[in-house]
């Protein structure tokens, strides 16, 4: 890491339409996704996690999966820093099943629930429970998906849907969402030829 060098990870304000359109943007489609790629697209996102200020950095977990199976295959997982838990884990998980059966990024998915159900933040996860009739143990979030930013599809091009999901969890949901963004631009546009 260039302990130098410090990323902000400046406060950006969603509309629907934008985030729909980053998705789909060619600055974020992978001209090919292995898993050299992921390799080193998750030691890029360490790097760049571990060079946020102080007051925006906190400890993560990376991870980043193939789909393809009955399970997603994980080909790199990482923690940034000490200081990770167990629940990392489960957000990941529900996080990467958001992007999975929906086919957006996870903060997209938060977005469009917020600005189609006009519910605050705190009750905008019951409103997805309801809508998908998804499982609730706790009577309020889904048990097995996440609508809080940080997992964000991989697409391929010339491939139809999600090849993979790169999932960032332990910052603020915007900035676990906006790092990963951020660093799949660089690295497509420092790997183009």
């Amino acid at each position: 890491m260039n302990a130098a060098r410090t990323h902000t990870l400046t406060e950006r304000n969603y509309q629907i339409r934008e985030l729909a359109a980053q998705e789909s943007s060619s600055a974020v489609i992978f001209p090919s996704f292995t898993s050299t790629t992921a390799w080193s697209l998750g030691l890029a996102l360490r790097d760049r996690i571990l060079s946020l200020p102080a007051d925006q950095r906190k400890p993560a977990l990376i991870s980043i999966s193939l789909t393809g199976g009955s399970e997603p295959h994980v080909i790199f997982q990482c923690a940034t820093e000490p200081g990770t838990v167990a629940d990392n884990e489960v957000w990941v998980r529900r996080k990467r099943n958001t992007v999975l059966r929906w086919g957006v990024s996870s903060w997209l998915m938060r977005n469009k629930m917020l600005a189609s159900t006009g519910l605050s933040a705190s009750e905008v996860e019951e409103a997805f429970v309801k809508k998908f009739a998804l499982q609730s143990s706790s009577g309020g979030a889904a048990d097995d998906y996440a609508i809080h930013g940080g997992a964000f599809p991989v697409r391929v091009r010339s491939v139809d849907g999600v090849v993979g999901v790169i999932v960032v969890s332990g910052l603020k949901q915007e900035h676990d969402h906006q790092v990963v963004v951020d660093v799949v631009r660089d690295y497509i546009l420092q790997n183009s030829h």
